[in-house]
This record gives C-alpha cells, structure tokens and sequence, in this order.
C-alpha cells in the first residue's frame, strides 16, 4: 500500500480516536444540559467535557469550588481548591487499544514509520487544541501535561502496534534485520525475545481476567451495601445515571485495584488505609455505590487469593513450554530460566504501571492518597508470576518425543518383532522359458486388444471366424501349462523351482 495512503488512513484513526472519547462525555453532558439543568451555561459544557478527557487520559486536574458553593454547603474553605488526579481508565484503555491498532495496520502494509509518525502527530494536535481550548474558573489543567500525556498513550502504544505489524510480514529494513539476528541464535536461544514478549501478554491479559471476575464476585456478594449506597444519595433517574456512567468509566480502575489485593498488597483509599486480603483497615468512605465492594473485614481464607497470580504464572509456563522446540538431546536448562526470568520480571513491570495509573487523588483531605502502590505490587506480582512459570518451565518434558521415553518403554519399543524378508537375486526374463505357446499378436494402436489373446472361452461367436489358424485351444494350453509344473528336473529353470 502506498505510505501516503496508509498515512492518511492513520491520520483518520487517531482523529477518531480522539473523537469518539470526547464524544462519550459530550453526549451524556449536552443530554444532562438539556434535562437536567433548568438555566443550562453553555460556555461550561466545553471546560466540563476537556477535564473530563484529560482526567481519563491521566492529567490532573485542578478544581476550585466557588465561594456561593462553599457557603450553602458549609464546606471548609481549605477545602476549597483540590486536585483530582485518579483517572476513569475507561478513556486512556480505549485510546491505546484503538492506536496499537492503527500502529499495527500500518506495520502490515509496509509503512510502519509513515502511519506511525502520521497518527501520533494528529493526535498531539488535537490534545494541544483541547488543552489550550478547555480551561475554566472552576476546573483547569496544565498544559504541558495536558498535551503531552494524551499524546504518549497514543504514541508508545501505536509505536508498539507499528512494531509488531512489521515483525509479522517483514518490511524489508531494520525489523527484518533483527529478525535474521535473532533467528540466527543458537538452539532454543532464537525463540526466547517471541516467547518473552507472549509470556508477558500471557499473564498481563490472565491477571486482567483475575481481577475483572473478583470485582464481578465482590460486587454480587455485598450488592446490600452497594444499593444501600445508592437509596442514600437520594439521586433521580438523570443523578442514577450520571453515577452509573461515571462508575461504568472506572471500571478499568477497579480492576486494577482487585489485580493488587488479590497479589496481596492490596490498596488504599485515603491516607492511613489499607485493604489487603491479611487485615482491611478502612476510614469513611466517599459515597460511591461500587466502593459497597470494599469488605469491611477479611478472613484468612481470602489469603488463598494468592493462589491465582500463581496459577497464571503456571498456565502461562505451560502455554510457553508446548512452543519451544523439542529436542532429543536433553534441554538446555540456560533458555528456560532465562525465559522464566524475563517474563516475571515483564510482569512486575507491568503490576508496577498499572499501579502507577491507577493511583491518584480522588478528592480533597485524607482522599488524596487513593489506589495501590507501585513497589510492592510489581514485588508480588513478579514472585508469584516466577513461582509459576518455573513449575512448568523448569520441569522435565515428558512424552514430547520417541527419544524421551524411559529406557524400559524404548527397550520394549526395541524388542518388537519386525518382518523380514531375505534378499532375491536378479534373474534376467527369459521369454523362452515362460512360453506355453505362441506369442499373441499385437494389435495396431488405437485397435484394442487383439482378439486371440484372449482364450477361446472368452471370444464371442462373431470373432471365431477372424481367429488366426495357429491360435491355440483351451485344451492345449492347459496340457502345456501342466507339462511344465510337472517336470521337476528343470530345477531354477522351472516355476516351482523359482523362489
């Protein structure tokens, strides 16, 4: 495909992405205008949508409450001006999944750097254009890292997208050349980066999965608490969904919480809190429904939890050992570990991201210190991911090939009897001695088979009449044929002699 138009093609997908994230806060916000609002200030839709965006793109955002609010509310004014950093993941999943996409079309019709260099440039344009565009009195943001943070998720992820498209189909430059290299390593050496970077995606997508079905399990086991929460907020059908959208946007984060408190260091929601599954020690929290889930109080059955990094650490292992080649000669023990090691440590350098985004300030106060820690995370995750992985990595292969038999089974193999046949010395065809008649005559091509080669029974009546005056009878051959079994001193030269 031409660079131009793949460049155009990831021009329009990082436009889109763009797009469709400010849409989904725009839409429920103009609907909430309309509805909700009785004298809707248009000039704030905008300001409202942009800090929403950048605030699910990681930027902080500053919030300054007016003093008309403060005095009908009571609130203290030191409370006044906060910063909210935690971001609904829901924005920033969207946009990488949607340039890794784009990065990766681009890879695979061979202009790699053009689509990615294309999109990430539209993107930065259309973050500088919201950052310079959306500030307001009461809700603002940097604008350096309201452009610059935006852009990243969509730069890295394509860059990783464009990477991986041109390793699949080759692209004729550098990608192709570190293909050769690697594949030029010896032995099982050559698969270890492949199965690295799949072992990574392996455990990233099954703690994801761990993560997502604990939030499923804690919010159907304490759902009382969860639609207790919601009957307090005494909010109408427009506030139930606005909390429902906003928690729907939080997802994401959740999920990464539950990866934490499953690995064991849990999180924290406010300063001097923590839930982990050892002790949950927990203050007043905000009124938002989903946070029912939070348990009041752990058991020590829950350290079981622990279990479940370990588990896909073991499946991943096992999904990398069924890939690696199989030898005869005993496995090299260098590439396993190696491998091993480099997927866990992937691992905690992921937990340790995740950690990372999905930490912030959720409002003013002891609030400010919300969400897991990156350090020990990535520490738990990383042990529990090896523990499994060389379960399966580290231990012998058994039935992967005849050669790795035991010797019992390989000298039963060994014993089973084969046929045998002895050799047969060449006799040159000798038409003399095979003859019980005169040779039958050939018919011109494309006449059939002469008629007197077949015996006299199997002529019809028409061709009696056209049979040649030497043709034998049946009786006659058969009187040959006997003669010839029959005398047993031709030795070699007779049929029953030949063997």
């Amino acid at each position: 495909m031409h660079r131009l138009l793949v460049a155009l093609l990831a021009a329009l997908d990082a436009i889109l992405a763009a797009a469709g994230g400010i849409a989904v806060v725009l839409a429920p916000l103009a609907l909430l205008w309309v509805v909700g609002v009785g004298s809707p200030d248009w000039g704030a839709l905008w300001p409202t949508t942009a800090a929403v965006w950048h605030l699910g793109h990681l930027v902080p955002i500053t919030v300054t409450l007016p003093d008309t609010y403060l005095a009908a509310t009571g609130i203290d004014p030191s409370f006044a001006s906060f910063t909210l950093s935690l971001a609904p993941l829901a924005f920033a999943t969207f946009t990488a999944l949607f340039a890794a996409r784009s990065g990766a079309r681009a890879g695979e019709a061979g202009a790699a750097l053009s689509g990615w260099l294309s999109g990430s440039v539209v993107f930065a344009g259309i973050a500088t254009l919201v950052a310079l565009t959306g500030n307001a009195a009461l809700v603002a943001s940097e604008t350096w890292p309201a452009i610059l943070l935006p852009s990243l998720l969509f730069l890295v992820p394509s860059f990783v997208g464009a990477i991986v498209g041109a390793w699949r189909v080759g692209d004729g430059g550098p990608i192709d050349a570190l293909r050769e290299r690697v594949e030029r390593l010896p032995g099982a050496w050559a698969t270890v980066p492949a199965l690295a970077l799949r072992g990574l995606a392996l455990t990233t997508l099954g703690l994801v999965g761990v993560g997502g079905i604990v939030v499923v399990v804690g919010l159907i086991a304490r759902s009382t608490q969860v639609i207790g929460i919601y009957q307090a907020s005494n909010a109408d059908a427009i506030g139930a969904t606005v909390i429902a959208l906003g928690q729907l946007m939080y997802l994401p984060t959740l999920v990464l919480w539950a990866v934490s408190f499953v690995a064991g260091p849990g999180f924290a929601l406010g300063t001097d809190t923590a839930i982990t599954p050892a002790a949950t020690q927990v203050g007043a929290l905000p009124g938002i429904p989903v946070l029912g889930a939070v348990p009041d109080s752990t058991s020590s059955w829950l350290l079981l939890l622990v279990l479940l990094p370990i588990g896909v650490g073991a499946l991943a292992g096992w999904i990398l050992r069924s890939r690696m080649p199989v030898t005869t000669d005993p496995e090299p023990i260098g590439p396993r570990l190696t491998l091993t090691v480099v997927v866990a440590a992937l691992t905690g350098g992921a937990g340790a991201l995740a950690a990372l985004v999905s930490a912030g300030s959720l409002g003013p106060g002891r609030l400010a210190d919300t969400g897991p820690q990156p350090g020990p995370l990535a520490l738990a995750l990383g042990l529990e991911v090896l523990l499994g992985l060389a379960i399966l990595l580290l231990s012998p292969r058994f039935g992967a090939a005849a050669d790795d038999l035991p010797p019992r089974v390989r000298d039963e193999r060994d014993e089973t009897p084969e046929l045998s046949f002895s050799p047969r010395a060449h006799v040159p065809f000798d038409r003399d001695e095979h003859a019980t008649g005169p040779a039958p005559l050939v018919s011109a091509p494309g006449t059939g088979i002469a008629s007197d080669v077949w015996p006299s029974a199997y002529r019809g009546p028409e061709d009696a009449d056209h049979a040649p005056s030497t043709a034998l009878d049946d009786d006659e051959v058969r009187a040959r044929i006997r003669a010839a079994w029959a005398n047993p001193d031709d030795g070699d030269k007779g049929p029953a002699g030949r063997r």
